[in-house]
């Protein structure tokens, strides 16, 4: 079964990958990784607040920026809790280029435009085939339109090209007024793929110690219908590579993902629960439900349940919303 795709230009074997998570940060997993038949590689994230932390440590000093990003800094862990400091990030994607042969996909988060973007640089530099720009930001500011938060991630994604020749992705979040719209944006900014969605982890309250509390949970099958509402509206109108990252659990999961428009599919949390051989599980499930279901290829399956091509394109809008209300308890 032809389960071939193309990501980020990358003509890849299937379209299954891990997503950006602390598997990649050692190297024995990273090579069970590719023994399962990773496609790609997404490295875990080296984040803005590490290049910031490690940039004031070096000089010894806490100045606040003009644009006081630093206040919030301390909130964040010390440089010592994260996996792999700037440094020893860019050194580990050189030994992972050094055992496998599949592409490898580095990943910096942040939210400002500054310095720490032309990591994006070093990380070329360091052997990686493309970048992934994770954004994650939750607007907390009433004075802070949806403009400006569009307006500089497309500044921080102009920065990133211009330092970089690789093929860049952006990974979103849901969260934004128009995405369809900041989708098309990116795309003449000239990035090659987004990935949907960022997880945004919710905290909860200790009502006895009053404290905001840390909770980490892995997803399951029910995360990934958000993204396949955005896969199949984005997909066949943004010309770019698209990508799902959350929800994939079963082999189902994966086709539904590429039947609304997906080239990428990244796993995480089912690769932490169940290890990373359960990608060769997922794919061998991928070509049986494909050969049972007289499919020639994977090609031939993208993007049939977009919203361009569904038989029921009002699913994906607000008919749904009005048939499931009226339809309850019937």
């Amino acid at each position: 079964m032809d389960l071939s795709t193309t990501y980020l230009g990358f003509k890849l074997p299937h379209p299954l990958m891990p997503g950006a998570s602390p598997l990649t940060g050692d190297l024995d997993t990273v090579k069970r990784l590719e023994d399962a038949g990773a496609a790609a590689l997404v490295m875990n994230s080296l984040f803005e607040e590490q290049i910031v932390l490690e940039e004031l440590a070096a000089r010894d000093a806490m100045e606040t920026p003009a644009d006081s990003f630093a206040e919030a800094l301390s909130y964040f862990p010390k440089l010592e809790e994260y996996r792999l400091g700037p440094d020893e990030y860019l050194r580990q994607i050189r030994k992972v280029k050094e055992i496998v042969s599949c592409p490898v996909i580095a990943s910096l988060n942040g939210v400002t435009t500054g310095g720490w973007l032309q990591y994006a640089r070093q990380i070329t530099e360091a052997g990686a085939d493309a970048l992934e720009l994770n954004v994650y930001y939750l607007a907390t500011s009433p004075t802070e339109t949806a403009q400006a938060l569009e307006d500089r991630t497309i500044e921080m994604v102009k920065s990133v090209k211009q330092v970089t020749h690789i093929p860049v992705a952006v990974k979103l979040s849901p969260f934004y007024s128009s995405l369809p719209s900041l989708a098309a944006r990116l795309a003449e900014a000239g990035v090659q793929g987004l990935v949907l969605f960022n997880r945004f982890y919710q905290p909860d309250i200790d009502v006895n110690e009053l404290e905001v509390t840390r909770t980490l949970e892995l997803s399951d099958s029910r995360d990934l219908l958000l993204r396949l509402r955005w896969l199949a509206i984005l997909s066949g109108k943004i010309d770019v590579s698209l990508a799902v990252s959350g929800g994939v659990h079963t082999a189902v999961d994966a086709v539904k993902a590429v039947m609304t428009g997906a080239h990428g599919v990244q796993v995480v949390s089912a690769l932490l629960d169940n290890g990373p051989e359960t990608l060769k599980t997922l794919r061998e499930g991928m070509a049986r439900w494909l050969e049972e279901h007289k499919y020639a290829s994977l090609e031939q399956m993208r993007g049939s349940m977009n919203l361009s091509r569904s038989p029921d394109p009002s699913a994906y809008e607000r008919a749904n919303y009005a048939h499931i209300l009226q339809g309850w308890g019937r």
